[in-house]
């Protein structure tokens, strides 16, 4: 399935009117479809895009997340968790038009309306495509833009998704050309000679707009203006007004397409009497009402006669126009004068009513017919390695760890962050976490830090229970020589105390770290819990939720250096780590060298273990050695790997050594401000993991879904 994210360059490009056009396109080159909106528009109310892709289209998004709330979300810093949000409401949307469609071909997202007042989203956009790892089509209009002013602004809002060189951003749709437009900007169908507009041609567009002269940004559809597009019902112009209705006629089927405010002579009038047009004029000037009249009687389908300042009807004049009447001419009044009228209507909100149905069908069609459908059939049709994003695995973490509730515990019971990931993730239902420490104490702590401890979160007192394990431990390390006095001792230690408890299965994983070292954590873990059958080493990685996507960097926190066959070993339970956790595994063995251009004993390590790889998992996607930037980077990989299956796709990235991936990954980690969820350890038979004593309240709730799902894993083999 491909994802298309529509997002406009600025407000009033008709970024719904294209969603809608770009459904019915594909409708037609019979591709299975879902619609889905992120986030409500500012406007508030029932969603217009949501209603007309319902009542148009056959198809029933979700209602999107309300503005004000994801607005609150943004400005409180929890932008990651509305990005978490969208995913799971993106889920749903493909989750129920599975039901009835099947597999789906592609997503089309409508994006954030921009808005130059509203700087809380205005690079939402950017970060909307990375959520959902969609391409990204711009949607522009000219407007009152010159050439270079359109390129400058394509540019800009290219340069948000990384660049019109990035992959991402695939092309645009120029819409509404060579609409008429006001000094302002404005398309105005209501003036008869509009006071500025600038015409530009498809090949004008296409052989002199900058972007579009290269082969890696395409013009996708040029939607030319059409009146009948923007062509409001006499009805709506109506309900706008808040006009009283003096005779209805055709008042839902007939349409405005230009308006005169007819206050001169009628020799100057009867010219502009064409159809479509709606006659303002104060309700004393009879000669305007009877020409009106009879210009309808002998058959211009006017679009209505609007009376300002009504006074006492004329029974006269209107008998005189009542063969207008029978023809459907609608007839309204209103209070304000005609200079007020002159003033209101620019106001008027042209926007497609969800009920017109008529101009609703004209709009598809018409941008349906001016998309490039060969393009956008090539481009669904061609392979694309999937990513998946930070805010998406997330969301793919909570989910599954939610699909069976594991005992989960925490040995650093009273320490501030870990009781309040404790709590979210009870309300959450991502695990049961049992918060070892002394209950006062936490519960002193939860209060201090304006925290309430809910209902059935457990709390695990260790001091009764200390003594219940001495004889267990000795069983498991007496062979060690340790001595009773010595393992009660030890049981003083929560890491150890919980790691028994692990051991024993009266618990499914254990979180600790966030105030212990890394040592403190493991070694209790090394010595009960002991490797799985069949793994020669215990090793570690750190999901990395880079910009764009998750990877995987290996090993960061254990073995300082290891041989090239434990090197091997690490690369593939880290591939097999990465594909357990939703990643596509594309695995390079780092190195300061690049294919055969370097030798010496360190990268001849891991060359050995690359094919020691290659021999024990042919399944695997490997390739090394390769130096980080050709891994990682598509234009170094052309030049320094050029045909490695890997290079500048790497998902897995293995490191030779401790220092060189504790560097990478805390490099990579400050320099960027990136996220990083571990280290997780693999090849224990139980799951154990490290916190950084640094770690924040979701780094350890995300710890704790990952420990969840490796317990559900263990319970399963």
């Amino acid at each position: 399935m491909k994802t298309l994210l529509l997002s406009p360059t600025e407000s009033g490009v008709g970024l719904t009117s294209v969603c809608l056009g770009t459904l019915h396109a594909l409708d037609q080159m019979g591709l299975r479809i879902v619609f889905f909106k992120p986030i409500a528009h500012q406007s508030g109310g029932e969603d217009r895009s949501i209603s007309l892709v319902q009542q148009h289209t056959g198809l029933n998004p979700p209602a999107p997340i309300p503005y004000a709330d994801a607005e609150s979300l943004i400005g409180n810093g929890q932008q990651e968790r509305l990005l978490e949000d969208i995913i799971s409401l993106r889920q749903r949307a493909l989750d129920d038009a599975k039901q009835t469609q099947g597999n789906i071909d592609v997503l089309i997202v409508e994006g954030i309306h921009s808005n130059n007042d509203d700087p809380v989203f205005s690079r939402f956009n950017s970060l909307l495509a990375r959520a959902l790892d969609a391409m990204v089509i711009l949607i522009a209009t000219p407007q009152t833009n010159t050439l270079e002013e359109l390129h400058r602004h394509l540019e800009a809002t290219a340069n948000q998704f990384g660049g019109i060189n990035d992959n991402r951003v695939l092309g645009c749709i120029i819409n509404m050309l060579n609409a008429p437009l006001d000094r302002h900007g404005r398309i105005r169908p209501d003036i008869m000679q509009p006071t500025y507009n600038v015409t530009f041609g498809l090949d004008t567009i296409a052989e002199q707009l900058a972007p579009l002269r290269r082969n890696d940004f395409d013009l996708v559809g040029a939607i030319p203006w059409n009146k009948h597009l923007t062509a409001p019902r006499t009805k709506d112009v109506a309900d706008f007004l808040n006009a009283k209705i003096l005779h209805e006629g055709e008042l839902s089927q007939r349409r405005v397409m230009r308006v005169i405010v007819a206050a001169q002579r009628i020799g100057n009038l009867v010219q502009q009497l064409q159809p479509g047009t709606l006659v303002i004029t104060p309700a004393d000037r009879d000669d305007v009402i009877i020409a009106t009249a009879l210009a309808q009687t002998n058959g211009v389908a006017l679009a209505g006669l609007l009376l300002t300042q009504p006074l006492q009807t004329n029974n006269d004049i209107k008998h005189f126009c009542r063969h207008a009447l029978s023809q459907g001419l609608p007839v309204m009044e209103i209070d304000q004068d005609c200079y007020q009228m002159i003033n209101l209507l620019p106001e008027f909100n042209n926007k497609v009513p969800i009920d017109d149905v008529t101009r609703v069908r004209h709009l598809q069609e018409t941008v349906a017919q001016n998309l490039d459908k060969a393009w956008l059939a090539n481009l669904l049709a061609s392979e694309r390695a999937p990513r998946i994003s930070p805010a998406a695995f997330r969301y793919s973490l909570v989910q599954h760890a939610r699909r069976r509730l594991m005992k989960i515990i925490l040995p650093e019971g009273n320490e501030p962050r870990t009781i309040r990931a404790a709590i979210s993730c009870h309300h959450r239902k991502i695990a049961q976490c049992l918060l070892m420490g002394d209950p006062a104490e936490i519960k002193q702590v939860a209060t201090a830090h304006g925290e309430e401890l809910p209902d059935g979160l457990e709390i695990i007192d260790p001091a009764p229970l200390r003594e219940q394990y001495v004889d267990y431990l000795l069983e498991l390390r007496q062979h060690k020589g340790l001595t009773p006095e010595r393992a009660a001792q030890e049981l003083e230690d929560n890491v150890v105390l919980g790691t028994i408890m692990l051991k024993k299965a009266v618990v499914d994983g254990l979180v600790s770290g966030a105030v212990h070292t890394t040592a403190n954590t493991i070694r209790p873990a090394l010595q009960l819990i002991k490797t799985k059958p069949g793994v020669n080493i215990v090793s570690s990685i750190f999901f990395m939720c880079l910009p764009d996507q998750v990877v995987v960097y290996g090993d960061c926190a254990i073995n300082p250096d290891p041989d090239a066959e434990q090197l091997a070993d690490i690369a593939i339970e880290s591939a097999d780590s990465a594909r357990n956790f939703g990643i596509e595994a594309r695995m390079a063995l780092i190195s300061y060298s690049t294919g055969q251009s370097g030798s010496g004993t360190d990268v001849d390590k891991v060359r050995q273990a690359t094919e020691i790889v290659a021999r024990k998992r042919p399944d695997l996607v490997v390739d090394g050695p390769l130096q980080f930037d050709a891994a990682v980077s598509r234009s170094v990989a052309a030049k320094k790997a050029p045909d490695s299956p890997v290079a500048g796709d790497a998902t897995v990235l293995i490191f030779p050594d401790l220092n060189t991936g504790n560097t990478t990954y805390k490099a990579v980690q400050r320099s960027a401000n990136v996220i990083s969820i571990g280290p997780m350890l693999q090849g224990l038979n139980k799951p154990v993991n490290d916190l950084s004593r640094g770690a924040k309240v979701d780094d350890i709730i995300y710890t704790i879904a990952l420990t969840a799902i490796q317990a559900q894993k263990s319970e399963s083999e």
